[in-house]
Formats: structure tokens, C-alpha cells, sequence
């Protein structure tokens, strides 16, 4: 006797559709997987932003206070030198423009003694007292920044802008060390030729801070 296997007709419609369901659920799946990574990369990319758009401008806020700081003093010294007898801590002037330079520059010179030479001239003898402004000019943001991939994926011309503001903020901060240095030695002449070297630098620094919190936002 003979058997027969019958074979049940394939229900294509069926097995298409059921292809397609798992080829879309993959591609969602995919897609969404993408999606959510590209959410957190940006989330990161904006909280990298932030914190070195805080750091510079905290540095620039910082700066400012040293630039002031240094111009007083070199007017100061340049003010009082046309009074200072010569290789002496004394100075040769009348009472109302010592009052004048002390309202102008407070603290800078203080008087220990007076001679009178003549009506309305004295000789006063005291001391230069300079106190520096040393800025807390910082790039914990900017390191921490490179050591992540975020970084990779700012504009060329971005990355290029921040490694110059920081090398330059790198060099200021040498200047400053320098006149820390200078002052200590009491080597008022070299204090005054590097702070006057350290305002250029200042001055140039100041308006890479500006430029960069301008465009910061569109590093990537």
C-alpha cells in the first residue's frame, strides 16, 4: 500500500510579513540605540561646554583684577620716581602732592618721618610697599575635557582657538610667577620690566577670553 506526505503550502504573505516585522523591529532598535547615544553625547558635549565657558569666565574676572592691579603699581612707581632722591627710599615734595599720591595710590608709600626744608617742602622718609595681585587662572575644565573622546568631535577651528587661549594663559601665568619672584628678591627695576611684559600678555589674553565665550557655544 502506498503513503503519501502531503506537503501544506507555504503561506508566503505570512512569512513576508513576519520578515518585515522583525526587519523593522531590528531597524527601530538600532535607530532608537543611536538616538539615545547621540542624546547623551550631546548632553555631554553641552556639560563640557559649560564648564570651560565657566573657567574662562572665572579667569577673565580673575585677570581683570590683575590688570588693574598692575597698572596702579607701574603708574605708581613711575609718579613717585620723579619725587625718590636718588638710591634712597626717601622723596623731596610738598604735603599736598604727597596727600595727592597717597588718595591716588593707597598704602603704596607710607611715611615714617618728615624734615622740612623750606616753606611747603619736605623731605619724607618711609618705605614702597608693593602687594601683587597673584590671579588663580585655572584649566582644570580644559584638561579633564581632553581626556575624554567629547573633544574629538569639536570644530577644528575650536579645538585650535582653546589649546591657543590656554598655552597663552600658560604663559601669563609664568610672567606672574616671575614677578612673584622679582618681588621677593626685592628687585623693584626687573618687577617692573616683567609686569610691564606681563600687561601685553594680559591685554592679548583678555581678548582671547572675550573671542572664545562669543563662539564657545558653537564648538561642535
Amino acid at each position: 500500500m502506498m503513503k503519501f506526505k502531503f506537503i501544506k503550502k507555504l503561506d508566503w504573505k505570512y512569512i513576508i510579513r513576519e520578515v518585515l516585522l522583525i526587519f523593522i523591529g531590528i531597524n527601530l532598535a538600532i535607530w532608537f540605540n543611536n538616538w539615545n547615544s547621540q542624546k547623551k553625547s550631546n548632553e555631554d558635549k553641552s556639560i563640557v561646554i559649560e564648564k570651560i565657558e565657566f573657567e574662562i569666565s572665572n579667569n577673565l574676572n580673575e585677570l581683570k583684577k590683575t590688570l588693574e592691579s598692575n597698572h596702579n603699581i607701574t603708574e605708581a612707581f613711575s609718579e613717585y620716581s620723579e619725587l625718590f632722591e636718588t638710591n634712597t627710599s626717601r622723596i623731596k615734595t610738598s604735603p599736598n602732592k604727597l596727600k595727592e599720591l597717597q588718595q591716588k595710590f593707597p598704602n603704596f608709600y607710607r611715611v615714617k618721618d618728615s624734615t622740612k626744608l623750606a616753606e611747603n617742602l619736605y623731605i619724607y622718609t618711609g618705605g614702597t610697599f608693593v602687594e601683587l595681585e597673584i590671579p588663580q587662572l585655572t584649566k582644570i575644565a580644559w584638561e579633564t575635557a581632553k581626556t575624554i573622546n567629547i573633544i574629538n568631535e569639536f570644530k577644528y577651528n575650536c579645538l585650535y582657538e582653546l589649546e591657543s587661549l590656554y598655552g597663552l594663559q600658560e604663559r601669563v601665568q609664568k610672567e606672574i610667577n616671575k614677578s612673584s619672584d622679582a618681588l621677593q628678591k626685592g628687585d623693584i627695576k626687573e618687577l617692573l620690566q616683567i609686569l610691564r611684559f606681563e600687561t601685553q600678555l594680559n591685554n592679548q589674553l583678555e581678548k582671547s577670553y572675550y573671542e572664545m565665550l562669543k563662539n564657545v557655544k558653537n564648538c561642535y
